[in-house]
């Protein structure tokens, strides 16, 4: 596709105008918790291998997962969507009657999470990208709503989405090292419904921004480093450090979250490896961890519900831990055309057995996942790509997570997912 094309040039605004379309407008990237609440993989190819991306860029979106990667991609324009399915549950037990047993929190189910990047290589030793992508989010919908939230049997969820679009540049240093460095700019969105229970002063710090106030938005900034080195014809290595991203405060909830609606994006970090085992495959991984604990909203636990009101320096969370992810890839390149992907993806769920309460409105217990993926690419060097991705179901028991002040018992979590992703790019 040439320059001169409507499509690209309509794609193709600067970087200013796509932050402002997506930020602005809140373009709609929905829920996608797959290693807690962060995606599995970003972009539907590194998706359809298991989410490989730190040592193996295959596209502009490799740029969330490693932004040294973008200076092996050239000139490129890579569009996507994926829809993506959950399937979560919540069961209580051991408390009094009637509030025993299962309810179901799905009765929004099916989300849409597009992606974009486009990149312009300026010189030999430099190039340039913009992304657009779902860092991931968390969604619940109990219809006929969970008792210990509120007494009335009305509908009881969140719908808390992030998205990112992420200036970056990259140099090669020599012919096989490379560094990157890009700017996540962030937004997110977050709603929440049927937590009267708690939205009193004896619970709550601002009793009147606990929960049905209709979406918030948040804004904020980060930093992503990365580099990428060529160890000799087979083997690469890839690391990265993505800071921690400060937001903006969530004013709406400030009564709900930790710190006055405080919820910035933690940290992460991590190794890849991509080894070319013979001329036609491929094999990878990556080594990721992320710091969930360092955010007080989403790491502080439910035990400081009694020691200090929601929405204090020192208010409860979801008390999640950092978890720690493990991914592997192959690709085979069967055909100069056809590419085919699998990949296996694990995380160490972060959420505690005694922390299970809250984590109604978050039950993100999944731990492994599988994918397949392909890539076709046509003569004009155009290539359509799809991504399969299955998280098994994975159910954590409380212990002791319901307080003796709500009854006692336990809340027990449940879930799995599917995904479906498309892509089509062009070499420009």
């Amino acid at each position: 596709m040439s320059k001169s094309h409507p499509v690209f040039q309509a794609l193709s605004a600067s970087s200013s105008s796509l932050l402002w379309l997506a930020l602005g407008t809140a373009i709609p990237l929905q829920a996608h918790a797959t290693d807690g609440y962060f995606s599995h993989g970003y972009g539907v190819k590194a998706q359809g291998a298991g989410g490989v991306g730190i040592a193996l860029p295959q596209d502009i979106l490799s740029i969330a997962a490693n932004p040294a990667g973008l200076a092996a991609i050239g000139n490129r324009l890579d569009i996507g969507a994926t829809w993506f399915r959950p399937v979560r549950d919540a069961e209580i037990e051991g408390s009094p009657s009637p509030i025993n047993g299962k309810y179901d929190g799905n009765d929004t189910k099916n989300f849409l999470i597009p992606e974009f990047g486009y990149s312009k290589q300026l010189n030999d030793t430099t190039t340039v990208g913009v992304a657009l992508y779902g860092n991931g989010g968390m969604n619940t919908d109990y219809k006929n709503g969970f008792p210990l939230f509120n007494n009335t049997g009305s509908r009881v969820g969140v719908n808390f989405i992030q998205a990112f679009v992420t200036p970056t540049i990259a140099w090669k240093l020599s012919p096989t090292q490379s560094v990157g460095i890009g700017l996540n700019l962030a937004y997110q969105r977050f709603e929440a419904k049927g937590l009267q229970n708690f939205a009193n002063s004896s619970f709550s710090s601002s009793p009147d921004h606990v929960t049905n106030k209709g979406a918030d938005s948040s804004y904020g900034a980060g930093l992503h480093l990365g580099w990428q080195g060529k160890i000799n014809d087979q083997v690469t290595l890839g690391a990265h450090y993505q800071t921690r991203t400060y937001m903006t405060r969530f004013d709406r909830y400030k009564g709900l979250f930790a710190e006055q609606g405080d919820f910035d994006i933690p940290a992460n970090f991590g190794v890849g490896i991509a080894v070319k085992a013979t001329p036609a495959l491929t094999l990878a991984g990556d080594i990721q961890r992320i710091r969930y604990s360092e955010v007080d909203a989403v790491g502080a636990s439910i035990a400081n519900f009694f020691t200090a009101q929601l929405g204090t320096d020192n208010g409860a969370g979801f008390g999640w831990k950092d978890a720690t992810v493990f991914k592997l890839g192959a690709l085979y390149a069967y055909s100069e055309q056809l590419t085919l992907r699998a990949g296996y993806n694990h995380v160490n769920q972060p959420i505690p057995s005694s922390q299970t309460l809250f984590n109604t409105l978050a039950p993100a217990v999944v731990e492994d996942h599988v994918s397949l993926g392909a890539t076709w690419k046509f003569a004009n060097s155009s290539e359509l790509s799809f991504s399969y991705t299955h998280a098994f179901e994975n159910e954590i028991k409380g212990s002791g997570s319901i307080p003796a002040a709500f009854g006692g018992g336990d809340v027990n979590l449940k879930m799995y997912q599917d995904s479906l992703g498309v892509a089509y790019s062009w070499a420009l």
